[in-house]
């Protein structure tokens, strides 16, 4: 699908434009910062584009309120007791430096992770350690997820994965069959990954965000809204993401 970009400013609001070739207008108002973006069919000028944001900026000015209020991690340094997500739950990290031990992490209780690494390991090395760990953890999930979901939807992936990204929680090719979901979601309830598996699947049978798409996530996951809810209102990482 051929797109177009550009930004403008609308009653100072900085907007991007996406053009592309779509019957209907959408706006939307992304974390953590509450960036507006239009998707906007090719036909419709840029004086239309302006007037139907500025109809919706009462409620723009609302979703962007709500993510100024959202809780924010800051980068984490990988130093003892600091504060790490574990499928939405809060855990102490305690850093133990030894030559003798794999680096590995090891949930002792709900409430600490115990990060092994070697005494010369510095933060970035120690990251690493952490997110193979998240990695190995989400791969079990989906892997359940797929196989609760897929018979349901009535689709089959061809392929999936995990990945870091830093604007999305999943992606679809549905060409391909293909799927990614964000490392990141590790970090998250259960129930915000689940929607996301099923946002993605959904997108195997609708390529858009439509009435169709919709409906089919209504019957597929009728509480998908509230999922979605929660997922915007975790806190965020010092990175950017949307959904």
């Amino acid at each position: 699908m051929n797109t177009e970009r550009q930004h403008i400013e609308i009653r100072g609001l900085q907007v991007e434009i996406v053009r592309k070739d779509i019957k209907n207008l959408h706006v939307g108002v992304y974390p953590p910062n509450g960036r507006v973006r239009v998707a906007a069919p090719i036909r419709l000028n840029k004086d239309a584009v302006r007037l139907a944001v500025i109809s919706r900026l009462a409620w723009v000015r609302r979703q962007q309120a709500k993510f100024q209020q959202q809780e924010r991690q800051s980068q984490r340094e990988m130093v003892s007791g600091e504060t790490h997500f574990v499928r939405g739950r809060r855990y102490r990290l305690s850093v133990i430096e030894s030559d003798e031990t794999a680096r590995v992490v090891v949930p002792r209780t709900t409430r600490r992770l115990e990060l092994f690494v070697r005494p010369e390991d510095g933060r970035e090395c120690r990251q690493r350690v952490l997110d193979r760990w998240y990695r190995e953890l989400l791969r079990q999930q989906i892997v359940e997820l797929l196989a609760k979901w897929e018979p349901r939807i009535g689709v089959q992936v061809r392929k999936w994965g995990i990945r870091k990204m830093r604007t999305r929680w999943g992606t679809c090719n549905r060409e391909a069959g293909r799927i990614w979901v964000n490392l990141e979601l590790a970090k998250k309830p259960p129930s915000c990954l689940e929607f996301i598996v099923v946002h993605e699947l959904v997108h195997l049978l609708e390529r858009r965000h439509n009435d169709r798409f919709r409906d089919l996530m209504d019957q597929t996951l009728p509480a998908w809204r509230q999922h979605r809810e929660l997922l915007n209102r975790a806190p965020l990482s010092h990175q950017s993401w949307r959904y």
